[in-house]
């Protein structure tokens, strides 16, 4: 086959696979755009458009109203506030003072404050960059010093034990929620930000990026420093962080995503409201505004969109990591 329509039909396809996959993004976004009574109407999918009818008399300014039928010469209104909510029904007025407003597209940004100021998103985001950021810190230093004792550590029941840290990755987290429950109830941490913090500060996964990272560093650096008298420590320090940045990257794209994206964790073991999380506090909004479906894709909005900024800067050095974590030992 030649080689350009090879590649065109592998272009194809993953363009095809590319565009499911970020079809339920745009739909979320154009919802989020929308008003409720647009989306109910079923009529626009993707482009925010807006109908509605306005009663202009020619001396009052213009009001939106609500046409309830047309009977002869006269339409029967509700005349509507700019809340859209009925202020005065069943007016009679001529035909020819009623007019259809189109607008396409009809963009409304005021979605995104509204649900921002309906439920304190403020907090839920300030409590998720605390818990995130001091994970992260938690995350790369355990994991550095497990990767660099795993990777270039000789002791007794490494491998071993290193497979069985990697074998716990397989385990779900519904298995060992009701024992961590009573575990952090008999500390004292539940309803605590230790509870959301502590127990995440190690990541298996982290450690084997890291490890794998460790072991391709080439054996003549870490005799040329031991030559020089460095330390352990000062190993770890001054050659083997400075020459993973890409790991670093990765690992801290995936904790910060884990931290954002964490709902079932933070639900259980806390409950005041002043510790709630993103993810817990958009379930609380979902509950406190069901039926208002513009908000909710708005909120669902602007909580993901800095996690894909961060990883949309960040995806060489992911991309990067991962070819170096798939080579063999």
């Amino acid at each position: 086959m030649n080689e350009k329509i090879r590649m065109s039909i592998i272009y194809t396809v993953l363009s095809v696979f590319g565009l499911m996959m970020i079809v339920p993004f745009i739909w979320m976004i154009s919802t989020a755009l929308m008003t409720q009574s647009e989306f109910n109407k079923h009529e626009s999918t993707f482009i925010p458009k807006e109908k509605y009818y306005v009663w202009d008399n020619g001396t009052a300014p213009k009001q939106k109203v609500l046409l309830v039928m047309e009977k002869g010469d006269e339409s029967i209104i509700h005349i509507l506030d700019n809340d859209g909510k009925i202020v005065k029904e069943y007016q009679a007025v001529p035909n020819t003072q009623i007019k259809l407003v189109s607008k396409v597209p009809s963009f409304h940004w005021d979605n995104f404050i509204k649900a921002f100021n309906k439920v304190p998103f403020g907090r839920y985001f300030a409590n998720t960059l605390y818990v995130s950021f001091i994970s992260l810190i938690g995350v790369l230093i355990t994991s550095m010093l497990a990767a660099y004792a795993f990777a270039r550590m000789e002791f007794r029941g490494r491998d071993f034990f290193f497979y069985l840290f990697l074998s716990m990755m397989m385990v779900p987290e519904p298995i060992y929620l009701i024992s961590s429950y009573v575990l952090l109830d008999k500390i004292h941490w539940l309803d605590t930000y230790q509870a959301l913090i502590v127990p995440w500060c190690v990541n298996i996964f982290t450690i084997f990026l890291f490890r794998q990272q460790f072991k391709s560093l080439p054996q003549e650096l870490f005799d040329a420093a031991a030559i020089d008298g460095c330390g352990t420590f000062g190993m770890l320090w001054r050659i083997m962080i400075p020459l993973s940045k890409p790991t670093i990257a990765t690992a801290s794209i995936f904790s910060l995503i884990g931290s954002w994206n964490s709902f079932m964790w933070p639900l259980v073991m806390t409950n005041r409201p002043e510790l709630r999380v993103l993810q817990v506090g958009l379930s609380y909004f979902n509950q406190e505004a069901s039926t208002q479906t513009t908000l909710l894709m708005a909120a669902s909005t602007f909580s993901i969109v800095p996690i894909l900024i961060l990883f949309f800067m960040a995806q060489k050095q992911i991309i990067a990591s991962y070819a170096k974590a798939g080579l063999k030992d």
